[in-house]
């Protein structure tokens, strides 16, 4: 096998094939390292397209579109999700903490999305199936936890500890170092030895994400067809059924305060 010299560019997939390749080549070659990176898809590649490729797409483009492009509701204004708190996390926060009636009967006490799983922002006007699936596209499901205020407030502290995440039933007050220095459930103290229901996200249920508290769940209830996507698109069609806009807005609910 005839050796060749390579030189690592961005990428996973490029960083596999080099080492795999360098592996084979019988003349001491090692790899000494990888570089890693993201590379961002804009529409810098729609500038020069390709006749060709874009013929042999088009058909699947056709069908993707079909199923993507069907307006399904209205957004009042456009949301975006950052920390301590945004209007997307609070309302995504608070379909989960509402979704979790299918499971226990009557909303979750509280609910948690992580920031990181919030893939994109929803435009102001025409919601597309397209929107939803842009802004959560992994197979996060439902799921309903029980743990006592001790943990809750292990919970908290953690979510503070980042600086803030999707949440709703509950307001934190914390420090620009991400300390927390108050938490109240539905306006009230959280009491170390109440048990509490909490909504989240199968992913964030496993103690991901730095939200280590959520394995000392004393329960936890993965309702069936309950992917968070779907929640999502059900929120949004009930909203356009009643004739209403979807809407959120900053509340309070993380409030931070200036450090000592």
């Amino acid at each position: 096998m005839n050796c060749v010299k390579m030189k690592l560019v961005k990428g996973m997939a490029v960083g596999f094939f080099a080492g795999w390749l360098l592996a084979g080549c019988s003349s001491g070659y090692s790899l000494v390292g990888v570089e890693g990176g993201r590379i961002a898809i804009t529409d810098k590649y729609d500038r020069n397209t390709d006749p060709e490729a874009l013929s042999i797409l088009k058909p699947y483009q056709q069908k993707v579109d079909s199923i993507m492009k069907p307006v399904i509701g209205h957004s009042a204004r456009a949301l975006s999700a950052y920390r301590p708190e945004s209007p997307l996390s609070n309302w995504i926060a608070d379909v989960l903490r509402q979704s979790a009636v299918r499971a226990i009967g009557k909303p979750a006490d509280v609910a948690v999305m992580n920031m990181g799983g919030i893939r994109n922002a929803m435009p102001e006007g025409e919601i597309t199936y397209g929107t939803i699936y842009e802004i959560a596209p992994f197979e996060n499901a439902l799921c309903i936890l029980t743990m006592d205020g001790a943990t809750l407030k292990e919970l908290f502290a953690e979510i503070a500890s980042v600086h803030g995440e999707g949440l709703s039933g509950a307001a934190l007050q914390i420090d620009e170092e991400g300390n927390l220095l108050d938490a109240k459930v539905n306006g009230r103290p959280v009491e170390e030895k109440k048990v509490y229901t909490v909504a989240t996200i199968d992913y964030l249920a496993e103690g991901n994400d730095r939200m280590m508290a959520f394995r000392k769940a004393q329960s936890k209830t993965f309702p069936k067809d309950a992917l968070l996507r779907g929640l999502l698109l059900d929120a949004v069609k009930q909203c356009e059924q009643k004739g209403q806009f979807v809407s959120a807005q900053v509340e309070g609910r993380i409030k931070v305060s200036a450090s000592n």
